[in-house]
């Protein structure tokens, strides 16, 4: 068993290796730093798409708490111009962000998200061990102030599965799973809720999560939400040409991905 998580008493299942290689902030992870330039995974003179940090929040708004730095007030500095969010990420949550610099390209890009024209995959550690392939159809609110329920759909992929000599509830040995999530809908905080709903709670969630769980993690030096918006495709608004941006992952994040490393690896 040669990876470092390994030593702390991890086993990889055999015949789940990860389909993603090894290269933020929930409330306990410090924010970015203020005038850290935001990676840029694909930039053109209509629209970019940035890879978001673990931690930021987008925009301020009513869950803001009094915080004064945000994404957006970033970017228009980083690019000199004014940005048209396309669509949002959780503070919590790391990955490809699209956004527009004019009206009509944020308004066409918006039209394609709404009609599930763009593809977004995200990578997802859970409790458990579940199916290889299952989807949640389970209809969600708006959040605070936002009580009507609406059709919200998710569809999962195991990835790769471990388990860790660390006792849980009753059993001898904790087991997680390593998951790609394609969200139908975008409802408020969709993949966490629908996780939370199947009983496979998404690990560093402090709101929606297993703090037994979060807790474990913590104890492997792993203090962010582990949900990351891994990919984004769309076609592009003018030309039609697909693109493709892919977010790489940070570096707590890289910690435990590697946990679903085979061992030796």
């Amino acid at each position: 068993m040669g990876c470092a998580a390994a030593r702390a008493g991890h086993r990889a299942v055999p015949g789940d290796a990860p389909a993603v290689g090894a290269a933020g902030r929930d409330a306990a992870v410090a924010p970015a730093a203020a005038h850290a330039p935001i990676g840029v995974l694909h930039h053109e003179a209509q629209f970019a798409v940035v890879d978001k940090p673990a931690g930021l929040m987008v925009h301020d708004s009513a869950l803001a708490r009094g915080e004064d730095d945000f994404l957006a007030d970033r970017l228009r500095v980083q690019f000199g111009r004014q940005v048209f969010l396309v669509h949002r990420l959780d503070r919590a949550t790391s990955g490809c962000l699209l956004l527009a610099f004019d009206r009509e390209t944020a308004s066409a890009l918006g039209k394609a998200l709404m009609a599930g024209d763009v593809e977004k995959h995200y990578l997802a550690v859970c409790r458990g061990w579940p199916e290889a392939r299952f989807s949640i159809d389970h209809a969600l609110d708006g959040g605070p102030g936002k009580p009507l329920k609406k059709p919200a759909v998710t569809h999962f992929e195991r990835l790769a599965a471990c388990e860790l000599d660390l006792p849980s509830a009753g059993f001898p040995t904790s087991r997680y799973a390593l998951l790609r999530a394609i969200p139908e809908t975008g409802r408020f905080r969709q993949i966490r809720r629908h996780l939370k709903h199947a009983s496979h709670h998404l690990i560093g969630d402090t709101s929606h999560g297993d703090g037994r769980h979060n807790r474990t993690f913590r104890m492997l030096g792993i203090h962010r939400m582990l949900l990351h918006a891994q990919r984004l495709a769309f076609a592009h608004p003018s030309s039609g040409v697909r693109v493709v941006a892919e977010a790489p992952p940070d570096a707590e994040l890289a910690k435990a991905l590697a946990l679903f490393e085979p061992a030796g690896a």
